[in-house]
């Protein structure tokens, strides 16, 4: 498989812990099938440059990976960069972290039946299969 570019969304102030293990994980050195490249937000951004830098950092990556913890529904920011997926023809799927699951809150704009857990063999059919959407089709 290809490195693909992806913007990994999650909530800033619940499960940046979990997006720097799930981008470690997924780093060349691990036993993942592909590297993924986090072009996701490192530090918060000044809410007056947020939404175009953001917008501009999902239009250069190949799609969005969500990271779904428990406290999602608080999280806008992530139904943002969901809607600025959609509008970019980004495809878009979660992974549950943190202890989330079948029954946690999803952002607006994520289904349901492209959330899968926390597992390489699940990620990288979605990550395959995403390779074969939107944009990327």
């Amino acid at each position: 498989m290809s490195d693909p570019r992806a913007f990994v969304s999650f909530d800033f102030d619940h499960d940046e812990t979990s997006r720097m293990l799930f981008v470690g994980q997924g780093k060349s050195d691990s036993p993942t099938p592909f590297t993924i490249g986090d072009w996701s937000s490192k530090e918060t951004l000044p809410q007056t440059s947020w939404e175009e830098t953001i917008e501009i950092k999902i239009g250069k990556c190949n799609m969005v990976i969500v990271l779904v913890g428990k406290s999602m529904g608080s999280a806008t920011g992530v139904a943002k960069e969901i809607a600025m997926a959609a509008a970019k023809d980004v495809p878009v799927f979660g992974v549950y972290v943190d202890g989330a699951g079948a029954d946690s809150t999803l952002p607006v704009g994520l289904p349901r039946s492209r959330v899968v857990p926390w597992a390489w063999p699940n990620i990288a059919a979605m990550i395959e299969q995403m390779m074969g959407e939107g944009k990327n089709a």
